[in-house]
């Protein structure tokens, strides 16, 4: 057999059916839809590869294992000095975070903007917490006028919930509650005794404030398409955040990359920053992306009739402002000005903690991948918070959760530290809250190019200037008097609330930029995800979200970009694109 040289090699291909930008949670969903209509498929990622279970180095190791038991040194805080204040970063899931002198961002005000480059994105590091959304969500900002209306509501996104949910694989309770939609779900994870406790003492005094199990990615009890997937029953390590070799949790690693590969049609291309989408003027239409190799600084440019930017929303943002041409100068499809703009987040700030002297007979035993959630029970159906002190918009929802922890010394080492930690008594019940707060989306809370400074594959830097406002500082303050209420009608003591100063950017959900919409003139996209204004480019990730409800939004972005796709894939074979 005659060698082949590797000039004999044919060039890589550069023409595609479609091209999709990045490989997180949408951009997997992605890839998976449009490969299973046998669309050539190329997806580009700004990261290194991550293949599933060899490329998660820390995920059996030992705490002893560790060189600093897993702490975070202060070299490792220096080089990751905007990643190190993530809930989820540590000495074992740092390789998923991105250094953020390699990835430099301008903050105007201060925003934590958590990036991890690598193939699978954030999907590696998610808290895997999903619940839909209802029509309270699609339709509040109709409903008091800020932000403009969503041109969806519940029903058109319920059958591709249900269509992503199955495949994903959600636990969680038929909980039959009108904000917080039941879906398709396994077997739920199980509530303490303190926290059954606290769900009838609700349902006592606040009927119209449920408490449910929350509804998390993880495999409790694996169906057929699951384990076709290659991905096994959750382990319940909570060690989640290293990468899952059990495929335990969903993540585009471990589902839907490996899902669109089995088709034969999907290409694959780590280390690509996409640089810009090309535009022809003549055809009026965008056709193919600038990539700018990660190591050689190389251009290349791929060409297809049909793109999906998933590149998280405000990478997703730099990417089209910096899509300039006769036709868009101010960035591709930004014809009314308004790329960039209305960028919201979630809140987090507020925290409650409280004691319980009950059940001191029962304890837990093992982890659990997720708390108690409470849906948004604040201007729900009207708007119930009033006068100037008091009033705000939208809402929260909080999560509740409750352990004994150990109140034994864990100074010293050898045996009688081994003889403290296995024979003791924990002390008493504690009880805890977090809040997750709907923003309003606001023009001045937006994004735009640094006209001067660029990054190292000479792309200019993202200048991003959000902040809250006066609606957020009220609703942390209705956040903790509500919950110390209803801790009190429960029983619970030594009750502290905290704000703990939580900046924008810092819970992973940065939200919109490119907002859907009815009107092309106050929005970006329409229905289907499109760009009014160049319709063969869809933006499915967090960029497009219109407002932000209190729900974790990743269920939202893979129900979106399911629908997305299948219509996309309709229409580009109809030739309608």
């Amino acid at each position: 057999m005659t060698a082949i040289t590797p000039c004999q090699l044919p060039p890589p291909a550069t023409h595609f059916d479609a091209i999709v930008v990045g490989s997180g949670i949408s951009g997997g969903w992605a890839a998976k839809e449009l490969t299973n209509h046998g669309l050539r498929t190329l997806l580009l990622d700004r990261g290194r590869q991550v293949e599933h279970v060899t490329d998660y180095p820390t995920a059996m190791l030992n705490p002893w294992e560790f060189p600093h038991r897993g702490q975070v040194t202060n070299e490792l805080r220096q080089a990751y000095s905007v990643a190190s204040r993530n809930y989820a970063f540590y000495e074992g899931s740092a390789h998923f975070y991105a250094k953020d002198s390699d990835h430099p961002y301008v903050a105007e005000k201060p925003f934590d903007w958590i990036q991890g480059y690598q193939v699978g994105g954030r999907s590696l590091l998610w808290g895997r917490q999903t619940q839909r959304w209802s029509d309270f969500d699609f339709t509040g900002p109709a409903r008091d006028g800020f932000a403009v209306d969503w041109p969806i509501r519940y029903a058109d996104l319920a059958p591709w919930y249900s269509y992503v949910e199955r495949f994903v694989g959600i636990s969680g309770n038929r909980d039959g509650l009108a904000t917080l939609p039941d879906g398709e779900f396994l077997p739920p994870h199980p509530m303490s005794c303190v926290e059954q406790y606290f769900t009838q003492q609700m349902a006592r005094h606040y009927p119209t404030r449920p408490v449910v199990i929350g509804r998390a990615a993880h495999l409790t009890q694996p169906q057929p398409i699951h384990r076709q997937q290659g991905r096994a029953q959750c382990q319940h390590r909570t060690l989640c955040e290293r990468g899952c070799p059990f495929g335990g949790y969903f993540s585009s690693n471990s589902s839907t990359i490996p899902w669109a590969m089995k088709t034969g049609k999907l290409t694959l291309r780590p280390d690509s920053v996409v640089h810009s989408i090309i535009y022809d003027e003549a055809k009026g239409k965008a056709t193919g992306v600038r990539v700018v190799d990660a190591h050689t600084n190389a251009l290349r440019e791929y060409y297809a009739p049909m793109l999906f930017l998933n590149a998280s929303a405000l990478n997703t943002t730099k990417i089209l402002l910096n899509s300039t041409s006769n036709r868009f100068p101010q960035g591709l499809g930004n014809d009314n000005g308004l790329l960039g703009k209305f960028v919201a987040f979630h809140n987090y700030r507020g925290r409650i903690t409280a004691q319980y002297e009950g059940f001191l007979d029962k304890t837990t035993w093992g982890k659990r991948p997720n708390s108690c959630y409470l849906p948004r029970f604040r201007n729900v159906h009207r708007q119930e918070t009033t006068g100037l002190a008091s009033q705000f918009l939208r809402g929260y929802a909080a999560t509740f959760g409750a352990s004994r922890p150990s109140q034994v010394s864990k100074d010293g080492f050898g045996d009688d530290l081994k003889e403290r930690l296995t024979h003791y008594t924990p002390g008493p019940w504690s009880v805890y809250s977090g809040m997750m707060g709907e923003t309003i989306p606001k023009e001045s809370n937006a994004v735009r190019l640094d006209p001067t400074l660029k990054d190292r594959w000479g792309i200019p830097q993202l200048r991003i200037s959000v902040a809250y406002d006066d609606n957020d500082t009220k609703m942390i303050r209705d956040f903790h008097e509500q919950l110390t209420e209803m801790y009190e009608r429960a029983g619970f003591t030594n009750i502290q609330t905290l704000d703990n100063g939580r900046i924008p950017g810092n819970e992973n959900h940065e939200m919109g930029g490119v907002r859907m919409g009815r009107d092309p003139k106050t929005s970006l996209l329409n229905k289907w995800n499109q760009l009014h204004a160049c319709k063969n480019v869809f933006v499915t990730d967090g960029a497009c979200m219109t407002s932000t409800s209190t729900q974790n939004p990743s269920l939202t972005y893979m129900a979106l970009t399911a629908r997305a796709a299948d219509y996309a894939a309709r229409q580009l074979k109809a030739k309608t694109l």
